[in-house]
């Protein structure tokens, strides 16, 4: 049982589809109307069918006023992390406060070498993920004095002027998976952001993978808790009967949300669907009774947040 304390967010993953933009648009809204968390949109620049995710997160975040937003993950290789960095907090200040930082290493090396950015073996990858983490807090960090100076192997920093500054204290998600990736996110990173569709088995996986970052946090001189656990759950439907996890009846979604935070430490979970129903059924019906059911197993009064 592991249960690292966040507070709980319930946000949706959003396919950036350019034939349907006003349909990711208003899934977005829908979201923000109905007092979920967080829109999240997948990063892939080198995929045509997609728009280009910096500029859909832009445009949503004037098109919504409260719900937080996030590149899930954004794609380090083709996002110098310093312009990514000041762009960050650029609509970080713009969207007062709404913009979390969801990053990868990169993946589908062949379109990103077809875009012109460099293609590096998974090990090089996650050093260069390690740089530029550093690098992005470096030039967030408008308190220290100097500009920022980088001698890396895959990125170099001569001074740059820091700034400018967040208007919140941006969090940093990795999407991981590997060994090194993992220990990287206990290391540097805010939170861990994989896709249980993608772990070996599933939800199951959890544990052994959260124990790789709670290892790599002690190393690093951290707390465990210091590394929020989000979660992205593709195929989702709600149906009369169970059919595996986040498909089946309403109940069965809190009895499984209240478990993945409480037994996995599992505090934010993004769905899938693109679906406006799926959206309002799950800020109505489900994540209330998670918050109750939660904070009534952490013995807090009200509920969990």
């Amino acid at each position: 049982m592991t249960d690292y304390g966040h507070d709980l967010l319930f946000g949706l993953f959003v396919t950036p589809s350019a034939r349907d933009a006003q349909h990711v648009l208003d899934v977005a809204a829908t979201a923000d109307r109905t007092g979920l968390d967080l829109v999240t949109f997948q990063d892939h620049p080198y995929q045509p069918a997609f728009l280009d995710t910096w500029t859909l997160l832009s445009y949503a975040a004037a098109r919504t006023e409260r719900v937080r937003l996030a590149g899930n993950v954004l794609s380090l290789p083709l996002r110098p992390p310093a312009v990514l960095a000041r762009a960050a907090a650029s609509l970080d200040v713009l969207s007062g406060g709404r913009f979390e930082l969801g990053i990868g290493a990169g993946a589908f090396w062949d379109g990103i070498a077809a875009m012109g950015g460099r293609r590096l073996t998974a090990s090089q990858g996650v050093d260069a993920l390690r740089e530029a983490v550093t690098i992005i807090r470096d030039l967030w960090d408008t308190d220290t004095r100097g500009g920022v100076r980088h001698e890396g192997r895959y990125y170099t920093m001569a001074g740059a002027k820091r700034g400018p500054k967040p208007a919140h204290d941006i969090q940093i998600w990795v999407g991981s998976y590997k060994p090194r990736m993992l220990a990287l996110t206990g290391a540097v990173g805010d939170g861990w952001l994989p896709t249980v569709e993608y772990l070996p088995d599933g939800v199951a996986s959890l544990p052994e993978l959260n124990a790789r970052i709670d290892e790599a946090a002690v190393a690093a001189g951290r707390q465990p808790a210091e590394v929020r656990r989000l979660l992205n759950v593709m195929n989702v439907r709600f149906s009369p009967t169970s059919r595996g996890l986040l498909s089946g009846p309403p109940q069965q979604w809190v009895e499984q949300l209240a478990d993945l935070a409480l037994s996995h430490g599992v505090t934010a979970v993004l769905v899938g669907g693109d679906d406006h129903t799926i959206a309002e059924r799950y800020a109505a019906e489900v994540t209330p009774a998670v918050r109750e059911l939660v904070a009534r197993e952490r013995g807090v009064t009200g509920p969990a947040r």
